[in-house]
């Protein structure tokens, strides 16, 4: 719910024709940590994609073998999109660590930053001193305490996500049984 949430959020502010999820294969940042097959979670954000009509969910990474750099996905969209303005959705929790990304300084030279912001100036006051940050825009969207983490204990735990998730996403991790450690 809080991904739709704040994408929804995002479109708004931004007046987006529409907006890609973009499931990542390998997610180089969760190396060495268990994450859902891809197909399951292709299906979950495709699930999830239906709350709004301008949300598309893209396989660009998927089809790619190794792991899913973001660089390599904003060429990618940058040569089929090329007068496109594209932006590049990322939580505030991201833009911390952004310079730790594969070659980020290429990646706001092909793509502007849009950046979650929930409380007005953390955000801001994290892009100071970030190379090629200067340009990024500052979105603030609903406070949404979720995390998937959490959504994974509960699971664990066999306890209810209704409120949690989209149903046709609960659905799938019920029946596939994900998250559920049996």
């Amino acid at each position: 719910m809080g991904h739709v949430t704040v994408a929804g959020d995002v479109a708004d502010f931004l007046h987006l024709d529409r907006l890609l999820f973009i499931p990542a294969r390998e997610p180089p940042h969760k190396s060495g940590e268990a994450v859902a097959p891809a197909e399951q979670r292709l299906a979950m954000v495709a699930a999830a994609a239906r709350a709004d009509p301008r949300f598309e969910v893209s396989t660009l990474e998927l089809e790619r073998p190794g792991p899913s750099y973001t660089l390599d996905t904003v060429r990618a969209l940058r040569r089929a999109l090329p007068d496109a303005e594209l932006f590049l959705i990322l939580g505030a929790d991201q833009l911390r660590v952004f310079d730790t990304w594969h070659e980020p300084e290429e990646i706001v030279r092909l793509v502007r930053l849009a950046v979650m912001d929930r409380d007005g100036h953390s955000a801001r006051a994290l892009a100071d001193g970030l190379p090629g940050v200067s340009d990024a825009v500052f979105v603030p969207v609903t406070r949404v305490d979720v995390s998937s983490t959490r959504i994974r204990e509960l699971c664990r735990e066999g306890s209810d996500i209704r409120d949690m998730v989209p149903d046709a996403v609960r659905e799938i991790i019920e029946r596939e049984r994900l998250y559920s450690g049996s």
